[in-house]
């Protein structure tokens, strides 16, 4: 359950640092607004190294999933569009993956 609030945090961190930049280059927003959102993805780095997991390959793989969604939750929220279902047959899938990669038994 810890991993998964450093997830949840990296995921907050990665959609917010780089929908900032987005916001700056695609929406005019002002330069400014780069600084909270480097602040932001700097926060994304640094969860995921709180995260355990064996290798850093195998964090970034399983947090795939949770940063997917993530982004359909900020796509429905912030941007108010609804996930159809193919979005959510591929975010069902991912996670899957996740769960596979992540709680599979391995030898030490």
């Amino acid at each position: 359950m810890n991993s998964l609030f450093w997830f949840v945090l990296a995921a907050l961190g990665e959609i917010g640092g780089c929908y900032a930049f987005w916001g700056w280059l695609r929406l005019n927003w002002p330069v400014w607004m780069t600084i909270p959102g480097t602040l932001a993805l700097i926060v994304f780095a640094w969860a995921l190294t709180h995260v355990d997991a064996s290798h850093a390959g195998r964090t970034y793989a399983a947090y795939a999933a949770i940063y997917l969604v993530g982004a359909l939750v900020f796509m429905r929220v912030i941007e108010r569009v609804a996930p159809d279902r193919w979005d959510l047959i591929g975010a069902a899938v991912a996670l899957l993956g996740c769960g596979i990669i992540f709680f599979a038994p391995r030898a030490a």
